[in-house]
């Protein structure tokens, strides 16, 4: 090793320590840290120039338009089992059909098959999932009916031990025996459970539809290169239109008179054919809003989100596709239904206790919870609407120490300072509303505070939840009133644009939050903040006596044992990792079926035929 490669290496180490002490220090680059506030209010006057193109894409746009053939995979995406050694390949075979004549497809004609590998060049590992169709039906004369193509599920999961942890795999997907199976992908696992892995960025969006503002948004998203993507609610949009395909920015306003409020089901397919080259290779984890009720025949509800995704609820414990938890790296998230059951003597804050008293802040320090709409909110849009869930969840949150809230619902964005029952608190969460990710319904502009703008307490109650818990505040600024004079001072930030935010967590105290707009350059910051956990200052809910063991790691290190023995465990990983794939290509061979040649060599045939694509 010569002197300029020692002297570059010593400077590595120093440019590394400097680091540290940057972000344990409190100096920070001169972005501001939660250990600075609680920040006065600040309103960042809306610009009237920048509006964007709140205009949803035509179904003649390229993007959104149907270009496999027959029942090759098409709408692909990829999102995450509870924890780093599994997750889950979507996708979409068949054309949907929409009219007064529907025949649905059958589900079991076309296998739900991955095969998948650290290699391209060697897919040695087949993974067999399940599919289902949805429908979408209306009981009225004239209104179109809707069934989907063949939605397949595949959840790989290793035959022995499981996915590596921070690897890229690659996969194909499909049903080789067709043949129709999709060109190569791939995407990479989540770092391991522990103080010091966590994912680079993870990407924060709510509210997105499909308009030219999302174009820009997912964009901009792309362009930070995430990990994850939380998308936290509200998605396609397609509660605004008419079966027949007509729509508008405000479906009450234009179609008062339908005798059920009707969706157009192909926004849904066209918003897949969109975000598949992202989420093909970027997991997404997405938590209902209220635009994906889609009531429809026998009161059924919630039919293409609950079909259409992939979600860890089983992994996790929980009974339903409107809650569950995972893991990301040190990360641990808590995604929660606004529009179900969140009283105190229902299943879904029944798990989430189960679920909050199985985390060990040593192997996930962070705690961050996603629901659609805000507690935490000064606009007059939705202002106050979320208080009933509000009042039975909050307290239980706070006791284990939430760090982050994600909500969508409101079309701005807007942080809180640490707040816990409208009080600033230096334990409580911060609360961000991300829910400006460019749908038709325009920005949120109006604040509640602003003279006049106050709205009637009884208008505010969401009306499929029902329930009235706003009551005028008893104590504070605000106190004997329904709505503040002023902003709040629980609100540090707000601003009408449309962006994404970016999550960076740095290590187990410091995590960089980054909320990028539309109309600004790349990689410029419309809001920065250090968010700083303060363990010893604000300690949580012990564990809960009797509580369900998840097992939410394979293996996992538990305690003080932590930091000692993760460097272990990850040369362990790397020792094993050959001997598990051969572990896992024998198994593979000893389960497959007699159909399993013939399949092969269709698969065979396919590859060869798309190597040069591919390439």
């Amino acid at each position: 090793m010569g002197v300029d490669s020692v002297v570059l290496i010593g400077l590595s180490s120093v440019l590394v320590l400097v680091g540290l002490v940057v972000v344990q220090g409190g100096v920070h680059g001169g972005i501001p840290t939660t250990l600075d506030g609680p920040f006065k209010p600040v309103t960042v006057a809306v610009d009237d120039k920048f509006r964007g193109r709140a205009i949803d894409l035509p179904d003649t746009d390229a993007r959104v338009q149907r270009n496999v053939n027959g029942f090759e995979p098409e709408q692909i995406s990829v999102s995450l089992s509870s924890t780093y050694d599994s997750v889950w390949i979507s996708w979409i075979t068949g054309e949907f059909q929409i009219g007064d004549n529907i025949k649905p497809l059958d589900p079991k004609s076309v296998k739900s098959v991955v095969r998948y590998g650290k290699s391209r060049f060697s897919l040695s590992r087949k993974a067999v999932g399940y599919s289902l169709i949805y429908n979408q039906l209306y009981p009225f004369e004239g209104l179109k009916n809707y069934t989907s193509g063949i939605i397949h599920h595949v959840r790989l999961r290793g035959q022995k031990s499981g996915l590596k942890p921070d690897t890229i795999y690659y996969y194909r997907c499909g049903d080789p025996s067709i043949p129709a199976t999709s060109k190569i992908y791939y995407f990479k696992t989540m770092p391991i459970s522990s103080l010091r892995s966590y994912p680079k960025r993870i990407a924060v969006v709510g509210d997105l539809g499909l308009t030219y503002n999302t174009t820009s948004t997912i964009s901009h998203l792309m362009s930070n290169y995430p990990d994850l993507i939380l998308l936290v609610g509200d998605v396609t949009y397609a509660n605004l239109y008419l079966t027949n395909g007509t729509g508008s920015d405000c479906y009450s306003c234009s179609f008062a008179q339908t005798p059920i409020h009707e969706t157009y089901q192909p926004r849904w397919d066209y918003w897949g054919r969109f975000m598949e080259p992202l989420v093909s290779k970027v997991p997404i984890m997405v938590v209902e809003g209220n635009h994906e009720i889609e009531l429809q025949a026998e009161n059924s509800t919630f039919a293409a989100y609950s079909s259409r995704f992939a979600f860890p609820s089983e992994e996790s414990r929980s009974s339903s596709t409107f809650y569950y938890s995972f893991n990301a790296g040190g990360i641990h998230f808590v995604m929660l239904g606004g529009y179900i059951d969140y009283n105190k003597t229902g299943d879904q804050f029944k798990w989430l206790e189960r679920d909050l008293a199985n985390v060990d802040r040593k192997i996930t320090p962070w705690l961050v919870a996603t629901w659609h709409p805000p507690w935490y909110n000064s606009y007059k849009a939705h202002y106050r609407e979320a208080e009933c869930m509000k009042v039975a969840m909050e307290e239980l949150l706070y006791s284990y120490g939430v760090d982050i809230v994600f909500n969508g619902h409101v079309h701005a964005y807007e942080r809180s300072n640490r707040v816990y029952n409208y009080t600033l608190d230096p334990c409580g969460a911060v609360y961000i509303t991300v829910g400006d990710g460019g749908n038709r319904e325009k920005m949120a502009i109006t604040h509640a505070d602003e003279p006049g703008n106050c709205p009637d307490p009884s208008t505010t109650p969401d009306n499929f939840m029902a329930g009235f818990c706003a009551y005028n505040f008893t104590s504070g600024p605000a106190s004997g009133k329904f709505c503040w004079d002023q902003q709040p001072d629980f609100s540090a930030y707000r601003e009408s644009s449309f962006g994404h935010g970016v999550l960076e967590v740095k290590n187990e105290t410091h995590a960089l939050w980054t909320w990028h707009r539309n109309q600004d350059m790349y990689n410029d910051a419309g809001d920065q903040i250090y968010i700083v956990r303060q363990p010893e200052r604000c300690p949580v809910e012990p564990e809960v006596e009797g509580a369900l063991v998840q097992d939410l790691e394979p293996e996992p290190v538990h305690g003080d044992r932590a930091l000692a023995c993760e460097d272990d465990e990850n040369r362990v990983l790397a020792r094993e990792e050959d001997k598990d794939d051969e572990e896992d290509e024998r198994a593979l061979d000893c389960e497959e079926d007699k159909d399993d040649e013939e399949d092969d060599g269709a698969l065979a045939r396919e590859e060869d035929k798309g190597d040069d694509e591919d390439d």
